[in-house]
């Protein structure tokens, strides 16, 4: 698996270093960093779009866990008329088409004031993340039970303190999850970029989409890798704090809590 997911990264790694390469030569006859110098050329714009995305796919993430986490609590926990329905609206976003979504989202945005603006790009990238991290919480709180909670209440915990000191610790790596998926999301965007942005806005997927009509594969390749690289950074920090052991949080959290209730 590892092998079948990094293997489309080699010959990217290879054009990106490649000065000339040409078939059927299985590696490039010359070396070269052109492609690194073109990204830190004065009239570049890499790395003002990478911040952009750091900063636009950041906020969306926070925004996204906001939202979906009590919306999550609820649908996990408890049973309701119409939940069903609530679920399917919940769902809604990331099942209809973007493009078609987003021109009536457009349309308000352009009367709101917000069309061309990194506010609009933002609330719009909560589109497709809220759904995500929403299921994604209520699956994870759906699994776990309450009797940690309801112990904390009977030891004096106000209902926020147990969750936030025991509920939430046990219910982080899932959270973690939730956020990443929120982050991958927004950070991988382009058409709801291009259609809110109106081009003033501008995101690393844009960059990368425009090399890829070029005629360039070294600067294409460059830019692959760096639009690749925050997505790998969050998976590896993500698995990282994934490990096995993450469960001692949860008596760790209830006595913690407990001392501090006694």
């Amino acid at each position: 698996m590892a092998l079948l997911v990094a293997l489309p990264f080699l010959p990217l790694f290879l054009w990106s270093f490649a000065g000339e390469w040409r078939f059927p030569d299985l590696l490039p006859a010359e070396w070269s960093l052109r492609g690194f110098r073109a990204l830190a050329e004065p009239g570049s714009r890499v790395v003002e779009a990478a911040l952009s995305s750091l900063l636009i796919g950041g906020a969306a993430t926070v925004a996204s866990v906001a939202v979906g986490l009590p919306a999550g609590v609820a649908l996990g926990r408890y049973e309701f008329r119409l939940k069903g329905l609530v679920v399917f609206f919940v769902l809604l976003p990331i099942l209809v088409p973007p493009l078609a979504s987003t021109m009536g989202v457009h349309l308000t945005f352009i009367r709101l004031g917000l069309a061309d603006t990194s506010l609009g790009v933002f609330l719009v990238h909560l589109v497709p993340t809220v759904p995500y991290t929403t299921i994604i919480l209520a699956s994870v709180f759906a699994e776990r039970g309450v009797e940690l909670e309801e112990a904390a209440r009977t030891l004096g915990a106000t209902p926020w303190r147990a969750f936030l000191h025991v509920t939430l610790p046990t219910a982080a790596p899932g959270v973690a999850v939730a956020a990443l998926f929120a982050f991958l999301v927004s950070w991988s965007q382009y058409i709801l970029t291009v259609l809110i942005g109106g081009g003033n806005v501008v995101t690393l997927p844009m960059l990368l989409f425009s090399a890829a009509r070029g005629s360039d594969p070294v600067l294409t390749s460059v830019l692959a890798l760096l639009f690749a690289l925050p997505a790998v950074l969050a998976l590896v920090v993500a698995l990282r704090y994934l490990k096995p052991g993450e469960g001692d949080g949860e008596q760790e959290g209830f006595v913690g809590l407990g001392g501090k209730v006694s």
